[in-house]
């Protein structure tokens, strides 16, 4: 019982200095909201969104005269068969085949849509700056900023090729992905070879 009495009085001395400490730390440690993503999150590529100039797939189960290959017309729409004109320009494929579903239950008990791509011609890069070769390039699949730079001729005598930024637009507005080549080029960071999606600007001071 002694020993407990002693350290109930030691206790509140040191309580007092944790709680100081404490508070330093809090002032230093920028706020966190409890269900913030994982800072990687921000440079994960989001879904490709259909283009002017795409053909896609339109698969609807057990009805093969609705399933067929279309063309994204100049106006940003297809022609599908039961509803006319369909808006499929700036939707991803689960967004469009969402909305095509919706629209044939008037005439389909339950249908069952999907949407493929199958040619991704309206998707396209952009690459500035100081490399051989800057302007817009075609996006044909997968593509990282290595590839995006050797489309480009590669780089000017003076480029500073540590500080390039892609410059990603999507629905939350502008990113800013920072990537350093020479960390590449000596295969010390892989991950510095970013996949770029469609209307990624590739900027190389």
């Amino acid at each position: 019982m002694r020993f407990l009495y002693r350290l109930s009085t030691v206790v509140p001395a040191c309580g007092f200095f944790l709680s100081a400490a404490a508070a330093v730390q809090a002032q230093d440690t920028p706020a966190k909201p409890a269900n913030a993503p994982p800072a990687a999150a921000a440079h994960e590529p989001t879904a490709y969104r259909i283009g002017a100039g795409d053909v896609i797939q339109l698969f609807v189960w057990k009805e093969p005269e609705l399933t067929r290959e279309l063309a994204v017309r100049i106006d940003g729409k297809v022609t599908i068969p039961l509803l006319g004109d369909v808006t499929a320009a700036g939707r991803t494929g689960a967004e469009l085949a969402e909305d095509v579903s919706t629209q044939l239950k008037r005439y389909l008990a339950a249908p069952q849509v999907t949407i493929g791509i199958s040619q991704a011609y309206g998707a396209r890069i952009f690459v500035l700056g100081q490399v051989q070769r800057p302007g817009e390039f075609p996006l044909r699949g997968r593509t990282t900023l290595i590839q995006a730079l050797a489309m480009a001729g590669g780089f000017k005598e003076f480029a500073k090729t540590s500080d390039i930024v892609i410059v990603r637009q999507d629905d939350s507005g502008e990113t800013f992905l920072r990537a350093d080549y020479k960390k590449l080029e000596s295969a010390r960071d892989a991950s510095q070879n970013l996949t770029l999606l469609s209307g990624d600007t590739v900027l190389v001071p």
